[in-house]
């Protein structure tokens, strides 16, 4: 485990589990939230998205978290193993509620700097609005790109956060 993609729905807890993966197992973690918005939520554009990414996948180890088509080619074709955070919808929901409300409450920043807000939380670029859009499709859509991107990768299906933990708590430093 040398090369981990980690992918699921908005608020599944991609980077929780990447940042616990990568300092269990010593390796780089990169969030490709934070390569794909620039500060003041303005997307980088799809060019220098890519070349970023194919930079942060080039490295002999890393964990990245995120589930951009337009950058799957590179994280899971050069992964060794992928993981699919694949919790239920009302879980997903209420961590994505809980964190979205976390970060309101606090001002925490996230991705390069950005800070969400209640009026964005709640506007026509709502990161909940982003959940119910997307959520149904890649249950849909992740076990057939599963299939053509997987073949040769381990694939680990996690389908909730009990069963994460553990499987977590499993790893050694050896492990990778």
């Amino acid at each position: 485990m040398q090369r981990v993609a980690i992918i699921g729905s908005t608020g599944s807890g991609k980077s929780t589990l990447a940042t616990a993966l990568s300092a269990k197992l010593g390796l780089l973690h990169t969030e490709l939230d934070t390569l794909h918005w620039l500060p003041d939520w303005q997307e980088r554009d799809d060019g220098t998205f890519r070349r970023l990414v194919d930079d942060a996948t080039a490295k002999t180890s890393w964990v990245i978290d995120g589930g951009y088509s337009i950058v799957r080619d590179l994280v899971w074709s050069r992964s060794d193993t992928i993981i699919w955070l694949d919790y239920g919808f009302i879980r997903t929901a209420w961590q994505l509620v809980r964190r979205t409300a976390l970060r309101n409450a606090r001002g925490d920043p996230c991705c390069n700097g950005n800070r969400e807000s209640l009026r964005r939380s709640l506007g026509p670029d709502s990161i909940l609005l982003w959940l119910l859009k997307t959520y149904w499709t890649n249950r849909r859509r992740f076990p057939s790109a599963l299939a053509r991107y997987g073949v040769g990768r381990e694939i680990i299906r996690l389908r909730s956060p009990k069963e994460t933990r553990r499987w977590l708590a499993s790893l050694t430093a050896t492990t990778r």
